[in-house]
């Protein structure tokens, strides 16, 4: 999976992220504002001092984090199995 190698909060909950393959562009957080421990995020000032953290997380401090690769699929648009090609999904009827 790539690695996130930048953050840049942005205007109306967003953020621009770029991965170390190329990928790069806007991802939309806003419907999470308000949400439990994303209640935080309605200070700016707070939201906008988003780091890496340790792992290659989206970070805000010890109490709110976010996957990287779950926002790696939702900026490109692909499904797990498309980047995990061993992975695949089974149903159960």
């Amino acid at each position: 999976m790539p690695s996130l190698v930048s953050v840049r909060p942005l205007a109306d909950y967003c953020v621009h992220l770029a991965y170390d393959d190329g990928v790069s562009g806007q991802v939309d957080l806003s419907h999470l504002t308000g949400k439990g421990v994303f209640s935080a995020w309605h200070d700016l000032t707070f939201f906008k001092q988003v780091t890496i953290g340790e792992f290659g997380e989206l970070s805000w401090g010890s109490d709110i984090e976010l996957c990287p690769d779950a926002l790696y699929l939702q900026l490109t648009g692909k499904a797990a199995e498309q980047i995990f090609p061993g992975m695949s999904v089974n149903s159960h009827a």
